[in-house]
């Protein structure tokens, strides 16, 4: 991790050991090969994880000793030839998801400390089912409420790319994990943004499913609208792409179109929608902007058609989702013991959550309209791309914060602003339930990862993937050397 007097301060971990530079894909390919043993796969990453954490912070909670007797488990098989696609490859899981025996703190200090919980949620059993092993908790912003992962109560998760900045939220600490190279993909989940704004700040690919293509943990279930999909975040276009076509292996919705393998860029030539400045009315930052544009060409060049759109949504879209947003807020200070644990405590919230929770106080009697508008966005989302078969946006208002910008410590009115300047790209897909992917197309020069976003039709994930792969062979962080 040398670098110039100049140079931002970095950690990236990639090194010459059994990890080397592979992606997840590769990894477990030399795994099944017997190329390299899972405990030494195992160890690396541990290693490598006691560098990159102290200056990261994406590691809430552990459990290397137990993955190591896993890994040496897996090593005394005759064979691993049948075993599940990514089987060794070490990933965490987010806090605001059950692995049994593990906390589930939600990235909240309201919630107590200590208590490990019996069962793995749905999702996590459907992740796990691939043959990952599991090294600990990923770091999260309270309840996934914030676009960057600085709790009040711990150390903020910094992008490895500059660890001035912030490394997005709510999945954070997944994002620094991998960007950091300690492992090739982790698991992460997105109810208004929450895979592709750490995607976008720690330079990754982040694939936010449609609606139902995973399996649903309990609190989407408990929704009025279901905002919520898991996925994970990775290095690497074809590690998305192999994680969702062995997680539809696993459970497959027959109400979805089924995604198939996805190997590479597709041959047919797309209509694709421009979007550059929110419907918020912010506009987006010029580097954002630029490289929006400068992506627009790319996939002209490529033969794609770009046609300029107006945001597929209602011009009420967001002040609706801040009421909704507000909403779960609310939900979760009033119910909070029954959703977390017993001994959750509501007077330690921090101060987004607060503020939320008193915003939908103040107007909860808008909520029957805002429902009922928010369901009507697919709809009015379907027919608005009906003749596109993808839309072209920001991932992010503009460049990654530093850190502070986007602390729960700043008055909640300037914290609001800041969040809608910023954050204003990625809710649309949550509530209509499209698929969206985020995946970097530029750096700044504080040496910051740009990414783009695209969104698709119901169901239409494969479009999204096969333009991801046709820009992955031009443009990838991952291609350059690693600092």
């Amino acid at each position: 991790m040398s670098q110039s007097a100049d140079a931002p301060h970095t950690a990236h971990t990639f090194t010459n050991d059994a990890l080397g530079n592979d992606d997840a894909t590769a990894l477990a390919e030399r795994i099944r090969n017997r190329e390299v043993s899972v405990t030494e796969v195992t160890q690396a990453a541990i290693d490598r994880l006691h560098i990159a954490e102290p200056l990261v912070h994406g590691v809430i909670a552990e459990r290397y000793e137990q993955m190591l007797g896993a890994a040496s488990k897996l090593d005394k098989e005759k064979s691993l030839a049948d075993t599940p696609f990514f089987t060794g490859v070490p990933t965490f899981i987010k806090d605001n998801t059950n692995v049994a025996g593990m906390p589930t703190r939600q990235g909240s200090q309201a919630v107590p400390p200590g208590h490990l919980v019996e069962d793995t949620s749905p999702f996590a059993q459907q992740m796990l089912a691939q043959g990952f092993l599991c090294l600990g908790k990923s770091t999260m912003p309270e309840f996934g409420f914030n676009a960057s992962t600085e709790p009040v109560h711990d150390a903020p998760t910094r992008t490895p790319w500059n660890l001035a900045f912030s490394s997005g939220a709510s999945s954070g600490g997944a994002a620094a994990l991998v960007a950091s190279g300690a492992v090739p993909i982790a698991h992460a989940n997105d109810g208004g943004g929450s895979i592709r704004i750490p995607a976008a700040c720690c330079g990754l690919v982040g694939l936010k499913p449609t609606r139902g293509r995973v399996i649903d943990n309990d609190a989407a279930k408990s929704l009025p609208i279901n905002i919520l999909s898991d996925g994970v975040v990775t290095r690497s276009v074809r590690d998305t792409a192999n994680f969702i076509y062995q997680a539809e292996q696993y459970f497959r919705n027959p109400k979805l179109p089924t995604i198939g393998k996805v190997d590479g860029p597709s041959t047919k030539r797309l209509r694709i929608g421009l979007v550059i400045d929110s419907i918020n009315g912010h506009k987006t930052d010029d580097m954002t902007r630029q490289t929006v544009e400068a992506t627009a060409r790319k996939l002209e060049a490529q033969g794609h058609t770009i046609e300029p759109v107006t945001t597929p949504a209602n011009s009420q879209f967001p002040d609706d989702f801040a009421m909704y947003w507000a909403l779960l807020a609310f939900g979760m200070k009033l119910n909070g013991r029954k959703i977390t644990h017993s001994g959750f405590d509501k007077r330690q919230v921090d101060g987004l959550t607060e503020g939320l929770d008193k915003m939908f106080k103040r107007g909860f009697w808008k909520m029957p309209a805002v429902l009922w508008r928010l369901r009507r966005a697919r709809f009015e989302y379907a027919d608005a791309i009906k003749d596109l078969d993808a839309v072209l946006t920001p991932t992010l208002g503009h460049t990654t914060p530093k850190l502070d910008h986007l602390t729960p410590k700043v008055p909640f009115d300037v914290l609001f602003d800041r969040l809608t300047r910023y954050a204003n790209f990625t809710p649309l897909a949550n509530v209509t339930g499209s698929p969206a992917l985020s995946i970097p197309m530029a750096m700044t020069p504080e040496n910051l990862p740009i990414s783009v976003q695209f969104m698709g039709k119901h169901g239409d994930e494969r479009t999204l993937l096969e333009l991801a792969f046709a820009l992955e062979s031009e443009y990838s962080p991952w291609a350059a050397p690693r600092g």
